[in-house]
């Protein structure tokens, strides 16, 4: 079975908006000084691995691949709702995230150092958290997380139907 006309089209979708959210990460930390801590450098590698997910729906276009596709979409998307949600309620009340699960994550990757313009932690927690038009950075992260999640599950809901 391959894949319908209109699963291409979702899952072009999502790579853009994934790639798009990391633009824009990097956009506010190069243009606009909002440096990130690790949680936020967490969820900028949630995205681009969602969008790598999207891709193998696009390459694997039989119904195994289209599963596991919205599979991975559906886990990677999940979890980054739990990062941002843990970002705003319990890291940003804290003054450092050296040790912290995205610290370990993003350093035990080497993602710092071989890629420090992007995956850097260069703020605290605290300092980190920032607004952007009123309303909490990572909010905005949540919103997109959940955006993404509820599109896997209609790919998976279709494949099911």
């Amino acid at each position: 079975m391959t894949a319908t006309p209109q699963r291409p089209v979702l899952l072009w979708g999502v790579v853009g908006l994934c790639l798009a959210a990391l633009a824009a990460a990097l956009l506010t930390q190069h243009g606009f000084d909002m440096q990130p801590c690790a949680w936020c450098v967490l969820q900028r590698l949630i995205f681009l691995c969602i969008a790598l997910a999207a891709l193998i729906g696009l390459a694997w276009r039989a119904a195994p691949g289209q599963v596991l596709s919205a599979l991975l979409m559906l886990g990677l998307s999940l979890s980054g709702v739990a990062a941002a949600l843990w970002q705003h309620f319990v890291a940003a009340a804290s003054s450092s995230c050296n040790l912290t699960l995205a610290d370990r994550i993003i350093s035990g990757l080497g993602l710092d150092g071989s890629l420090p313009e992007i995956f850097q932690p260069r703020a605290s927690c605290a300092e980190a958290a920032v607004k952007l038009l009123g309303v909490p950075y990572e909010f905005w992260s949540l919103a997109l997380f959940t955006l993404l999640a509820i599109v896997s599950l209609r790919m998976l809901m279709r494949r099911r139907g």
